[in-house]
């Protein structure tokens, strides 16, 4: 059997352990565990090289996996075979100041990345939430509270490396600032999930860290309000660095699980970066001015990084705080994203569309993307039934408005399904196409994207 000659080959570098393949046999999503056939970790470049040449020779599924931090189901090894580990690939390799840049490993965690770079006076600006990998975050095009002013992975990286499913090692992009220079592959494969090949390293483009931060979070009587302030401070020219969403069942639940005495209302929560305190808090005074022309009914704000911190805690504990308030429920969480000028409307449609279930809805309002955290126990069919309806509706309607099924977490197993209705049918089969001519095995991860 393959498995046994893989590990004759490779030696150490395998185990078929069976808490191991269970480690590497789902994400942090409800969709289905499924075990791979052998897990191989991967300590250096020419190690992920060689395990592809021999899933390719041997027609092996193989499937990369960094953090296991992704919630659509995007590491799973749906259809068995390898699964191949990053965690060994861990190491920042060299740091550019002066390019404001650093070469990384795929397996490099994002929050290890940015400890490091701390001393620099830079950050590595994509902010996903979890601890994911530089990998991970490559391979799903992350984003996360910062995009709207920084953008996501895609916007943050200027070269890679990448394994092709034959084994073949490329080099994508370059390390000018901008390029006009054949087709743009590097942002072809970022955002593949794995389906066309493996990162290995990258060359990421960094932030300074702000020489000063403020946040606020105001506070509205309903929701719309609320998320109609959003579109009126980014055409303000105010610039955030964050503008997030939670709902009031959101500021219940964090109040319940935490005691914040939070206000049980609507709010926006923003984060603004500057040279110095002076013009941070006359940001902050017209900030105050956009809201209470919409209804603003509290406001708190603070500059410095420890106000920073305090006002954004309880954004942070969100997901954590769900998870723990529903111990033996599963979740579905909605990652729609439209047009600034439609996220009120999608807003107001998901609090419809998820009356009668457990819903948490907030998101990152400053570029439309929409998160609803639904909760149900999965065994029984009823409760499961209505969070899978009111997830289709919202991401339906998303769709509708010119949006996207998936502003951050990749299409993975469950947003296969929206890829039609979302680009057109000519468009999936050039995408199909695409998938055929670099991976015509289908090797890469197979069972992801494409139904």
């Amino acid at each position: 059997m393959w498995v046994n000659e893989m590990k004759e080959i490779f030696k150490s570098k395998c185990s078929t352990g069976e808490s191991i393949l269970d480690q590497f046999s789902h994400d942090e999503s409800h969709h289905k565990w499924s075990k791979p056939q052998i897990v191989f970790f991967a300590e250096n470049e020419q190690d992920v090289v060689d395990v592809v040449k021999y899933a390719h020779k041997n027609s092996i599924p193989i499937t990369g996996y960094g953090a296991g931090s992704s919630i659509e189901g995007n590491p799973i090894p749906v259809k068995g075979g390898i699964v191949v580990s990053f965690q060994n690939m861990n190491k920042i390799i060299e740091v550019f100041p002066q390019d404001m840049m650093v070469r990384v490993e795929a397996g490099v965690l994002y929050k290890d990345l940015n400890n490091e770079l701390r001393r620099y006076g830079l950050f590595f600006a994509p902010d996903p939430g979890a601890n994911a990998s530089i990998g991970g975050m490559l391979a799903n095009n992350a984003s996360g509270t910062r995009t709207v002013k920084y953008g996501a992975t895609k916007d943050n990286v200027y070269k890679a490396n990448f394994v092709l499913p034959d084994g073949t090692l490329i080099k994508l992009g370059n390390l000018a600032r901008k390029s006009s220079s054949g087709f743009d592959t590097l942002h072809l494969m970022i955002g593949s999930e794995g389906t066309l090949g493996l990162f290995t390293e990258a060359y990421l483009k960094l932030a300074g860290i702000p020489a000063e931060m403020s946040a606020a979070v105001a506070y509205f009587e309903n929701v719309n309000d609320a998320v109609n302030t959003v579109s009126n401070i980014i055409m303000s020219g105010l610039s955030p660095a964050a503008i997030e969403f939670m709902d009031e069942n959101v500021i219940k639940m964090l109040n319940l699980s935490d005691n914040l005495n939070l206000n049980e209302k609507p709010c926006i929560i923003m984060e603004f970066h500057g040279d110095n305190k002076i013009i941070l808090e006359e940001q902050i005074k017209s900030v105050v001015s956009i809201c209470r022309d919409n209804g603003m009914i509290n406001f708190d704000s603070g500059v410095g990084i420890d106000e920073r911190n305090r006002i954004w805690s309880a954004r942070h504990k969100t997901y954590e705080v769900i998870l723990r308030t529903n111990i033996g429920k599963k979740a579905i969480i909605v990652d729609a994203a439209v047009p600034i000028s439609k996220y009120p409307d999608i807003v107001m449609f998901a609090k419809d569309a998820t009356k009668d279930v457990t819903g948490y809805i907030f998101g990152h309002a400053g570029d439309g993307n929409i998160h609803a955290v639904l909760v149900a126990d999965k065994d029984n069919s009823s409760e499961w039934g209505k969070l899978e309806v009111a997830n289709e509706k919202i991401v339906k309607k998303a769709v509708e408005f010119g949006g996207t099924a998936t502003g951050e977490h990749g299409v993975g197993i469950g947003k296969s399904k929206y890829l039609v209705s979302e680009y057109g049918e000519n468009s999936v089969n050039l995408m199909k196409l695409i998938k055929k001519s670099i991976d015509s095995s289908n090797i890469m991860n197979p069972g992801k994207i494409f139904i």
